[in-house]
């Protein structure tokens, strides 16, 4: 018996599952576009992706510095710090997810209990042991402190991206806008990354 052909809404549009299956932004960044809007959670955000899988997405938030001190992290944790580079030292908000947990991102990656290698030369850490090596002066070179995190569902981002809500800006050399920049200009070098000029950002921009 022959075969019946498959109908158009039967056949897998095995482009889109490829793009899918290919798109893989870890150690990229998301800069939130205008069509998120002015008052939302992540309006005039950048984003570092620290992992993104068929399962969703996991990224911080690297830009919007809290009234929090690491030091007085360190207090509310019961870690005790005799390093006083962290004294005024920024909690970075890092997203509305676990808002009372910590998450590092630093640089050299280390050894530590509980890291995530987000790229070569950047981990993203939530244990506690870093803390305390930070606390006696024995910590990463380069440290970004936040609280909570920016999570995506299974094809949540995917579908955001082609709503054009994020600009994707290619994570190459991380540490420059991690570390290296001040938190206010983060934004305008992610766009100068681009080619992109500050005063010409709009709604209409999409993929890089």
């Amino acid at each position: 018996m022959a075969r019946r052909p498959k109908t158009e809404a039967e056949i897998p549009d095995i482009a889109e599952d490829a793009q899918s299956a290919a798109m893989d932004l870890k150690g990229s960044f998301l800069l939130a576009m205008p069509v998120l809007g002015e008052e939302g959670a992540f309006a005039h955000t950048l984003i570092y992706v620290c992992e993104h899988s068929a399962e969703g997405a996991l990224g911080i938030v690297v830009n919007r510095q809290t009234e929090m001190t690491v030091a007085q992290l360190f207090d509310g944790a019961g870690v005790s710090s005799f390093d006083s580079h962290w004294h005024n030292a920024p909690v970075y908000w890092g997203g509305p997810v676990c808002g009372d947990r910590g998450f590092i991102l630093h640089r050299p990656i280390g050894d530590w209990q509980s890291t995530l290698e987000v790229s070569e030369s950047v981990g993203m850490t939530t244990s506690r042991d870093l803390l305390e090596a930070m606390g006696r002066g024995e910590g990463p070179d380069e440290v970004l402190v936040s609280l909570g995190y920016a999570g995506w569902s299974a094809g949540q981002l995917e579908q955001e991206l082609t709503q054009n809500a994020w600009l994707t800006i290619p994570g190459d050399e991380p540490e420059k806008l991690l570390f290296q920049c001040a938190s206010a200009a983060r934004i305008n070098e992610a766009m100068r990354r681009l080619g992109v000029d500050p005063l010409h950002f709009s709604g209409n921009a999409g993929h890089a």
